[in-house]
């Protein structure tokens, strides 16, 4: 899912630390059996208060909203014309500068998309009920129906695995706000209905930086297909955003509680602006800030793994290791000697021969996502032979399924209850997981869950 953002996508204020989004983010995530609800309400509660210093965008009127998705797809649209326009004109990229921009990007978002969906989960307890069968849809289309091709955790772990680009280390508390919201509206979705209601109709709207980012990806030879996939889903006409909004009509109270209850959807709508959203992950990347960092966290895995025969500027490698705060001058000095020629082909530097290829001396040393960073700083403003064309799709062809994955998939007991703890945003995604999602959909469809 995507989420609807103001154009100043700010980040909120660290909520308090009884409440951490860390804390929540991995306790649901994990061991959800074992959260404080009582924790969790504090959390939800904190963000909500956050989010009411937010503007309030939706229509003063309800019953407009779906002219009011209507008219914001259609600007998306256009504005997106022009940045097609522009690159056809021969412009460069507006959002990665290069490849380890993007891998920085996916890697700073996935504590949100690796829940993706998640703050649906409650609505599967009321396949019963005809008005929350929209949520239920889009949950189950969330976690694709069982099929590990079309779960959208499953193809951003995959993605994560593919550029070997995963998060080692926690990451700043505000990359896991909106993971937490989610994950918390997902456990207490009955008691925050209005709220829940009004965040699916903000997260379900189609921004124009998922249609730049999928553009991106391609080009820079990532495959984009987890992006795409929202862009299709998520339309205004029948998918996501349109039963979004179908949902909030079927739900809202007829008897005195209506104006409440609105207020309280709008006040959900906005937890969307909470967190650090796409357009600041991705202008906080600074390469070269990234190189030194990483090599800061790498340093004390390598300061006693070097020879003494080379020495840099009168210190061996050992030596610059050793203390923390040398990195930036490590690399300097490689750069000096020749170690490291920037601005030209990364092969033709001898650090880079050190690192790379099977028979290198240090080769494993470094992730698929460290390579990257010190390939392009490297390689700066130098542009190889594999400079990718705008327009190229690269990613045309999907996996199918073959059937196997029903037949190979272990047992589940199809009891309501055991499907649901399954469903859950801590487990749809293993193989019992999906079992599970697929024995769901299918007794949804076929009625087992009484109307």
């Amino acid at each position: 899912m995507t989420s609807l953002r103001s154009v100043a996508d700010r980040m909120t204020a660290a909520p308090a630390a009884s409440a951490d989004p860390v804390h929540v983010y991995h306790a649901l995530l994990h061991d959800p059996q074992r959260a404080d609800p009582s924790l969790l309400r504090m959390f939800v509660e904190e963000q909500l208060r956050l989010a009411r210093e937010f503007p309030d965008s939706l229509p003063d009127d309800l019953s407009d909203l779906t002219r009011w998705i209507e008219k914001n797809s259609s600007q998306v649209a256009a504005l997106y014309g022009e940045y097609l326009e522009d690159r056809r004109a021969g412009n460069d990229r507006i959002l990665f500068s290069n490849k380890a921009h993007a891998l920085y990007f996916l890697q700073h978002v996935a504590p949100t998309k690796l829940v993706d969906g998640a703050w649906l989960y409650s609505s599967i307890k009321h396949a019963d009920d005809w008005r929350y069968r929209d949520l239920i849809r889009t949950y189950l289309e969330e976690l694709g129906d069982g099929e590990p091709a079309l779960n959208h955790v499953v193809l951003y772990r995959k993605l994560l695995a593919d550029h070997d680009c995963a998060p080692t280390e926690v990451l700043n508390q505000e990359h896991y706000i909106q993971g937490a919201i989610q994950l918390a509206l997902g456990h207490l979705g009955d008691e925050y209905l209005p709220e829940l209601l009004g965040y699916n109709l903000g997260y379900e709207q189609l921004p124009l930086h998922l249609l730049i980012t999928a553009f991106e990806l391609n080009e820079l030879g990532i495959d984009p297909y987890y992006f795409t996939l929202h862009v299709t889903i998520d339309n205004a006409s029948t998918g996501h955003a349109h039963r979004a909004v179908k949902t909030v009509l079927d739900l809202l109270p007829t008897d005195e509680s209506r104006p409440d209850f609105i207020e309280r959807l709008r006040n959900g709508y906005l937890l969307n602006e909470l967190g650090k959203g796409t357009k600041a992950v991705i202008a906080a990347f600074d390469l070269e800030q990234e190189v030194v960092a990483m090599l800061e966290r790498k340093r004390s895995f390598g300061q006693h793994m070097h020879s003494d025969y080379c020495r840099l500027d009168g210190l061996t490698v050992n030596e610059w290791l050793a203390k923390p705060g040398q990195c930036r001058a490590f690399l300097a000095a490689l750069e000096s000697k020749s170690w490291i020629k920037r601005h030209q082909d990364p092969a033709e530097s001898r650090f880079w021969q050190l690192i790379d290829g099977p028979g290198a001396v240090m080769f494993g040393v470094f992730s698929g996502y460290e390579m990257q960073l010190l390939r392009d700083w490297i390689a700066g403003d130098w542009q190889d032979a594999r400079t990718t064309i705008p327009f190229r799709a690269k990613f045309r062809n999907r996996p199918k399924s073959d059937g196997s994955s029903t037949a190979t998939s272990p047992r589940t007991d199809d009891s309501p209850s055991r499907l649901i703890d399954l469903l859950s945003p801590a487990r749809h995604c293993s193989p019992e997981g999906l079992q599970a999602t697929r024995t769901y959909s299918r007794q949804l469809a076929e009625g087992f869950f009484a109307l």
